[in-house]
């Protein structure tokens, strides 16, 4: 059995041209036939009258679950990560992985259930200075050290991490594997900003960025896409 994942920064669902349109980041959602999307920098729960709760807006167009994880909580509305997902939702928690002196981040930890396997499934946007990274990997760490059990664990991230792969595996428990794609910026990616992290090592199938013509307008990042194998 075959699971398809996917991360995707979707700029507060702002366009490369401009225009805010979050049918069209459903829309970029529905190309990639995922099953689970972990989602950053989204809009939610807004507190004036002409706001667009996006999560709202995007589990409608996609047919998903979705589950908010605010991070940053303004007088307009919340704004943070959120999980897409067909699969049962039968838990989640919210981690907070700030660092003092820079902006709230912080991440969704959700228990899905696949056929028969417990899959975990981890959504974050990490920080932009390196020593801020850093930290909030440790953080990360010491997250899926708790509650462990899961046959199958994914992170979808933003990482906003430079370095190679193997960086982004320090201060993380073993067993994860990764692959570098180019997915920002959305119209020519040079960057492999976006992760999936799975564990345990050499279920994850093909990795590639969805590169369609309207994902690359949708957001200032194109969505990583994972097939990731969790047997019968």
């Amino acid at each position: 059995m075959t699971l398809t994942v996917a991360t995707y920064n979707v700029h507060r669902c702002i366009g490369t041209d401009g225009r805010h349109d979050p049918d069209r980041i459903a829309a970029v959602v529905r190309e990639t036939g995922a099953d689970v999307v972990g989602l950053q920098e989204v809009d939610s729960a807004p507190r004036l009258e002409s706001g667009v709760d996006q999560i709202v807006r995007l589990s409608q167009a996609t047919g998903l679950h979705a589950v908010s994880g605010p991070t940053l909580q303004r007088h307009t509305g919340d704004y943070g990560n959120a999980l897409l997902t067909r699969l049962p939702v039968t838990g989640f928690r919210l981690i907070d992985v700030s660092v003092s002196g820079r902006e709230p981040r912080g991440a969704i930890d959700a228990d899905l259930v696949v056929g028969a396997t417990r899959c975990r499934v981890v959504v974050s946007h990490f920080g932009l200075r390196a020593r801020e990274r850093r930290v909030q990997r440790q953080l990360l760490c010491q997250a899926l050290v708790r509650h462990h059990g899961a046959a199958l664990t994914l992170v979808l991230a933003d990482l906003n991490e430079w370095g190679r792969a193997r960086r982004l595996m320090d201060g993380l428990t073993p067993g994860f594997e990764t692959r570098a794609v180019p997915s920002f910026p959305a119209r020519w990616p040079l960057l492999a900003f976006d992760r999936v992290l799975v564990r345990p090592a050499g279920v994850l199938g093909r990795v590639r960025a969805h590169q369609s013509a309207l994902a690359r307008v949708a957001s200032d990042h194109l969505p990583v896409v994972a097939d990731i194998d969790v047997g019968a």
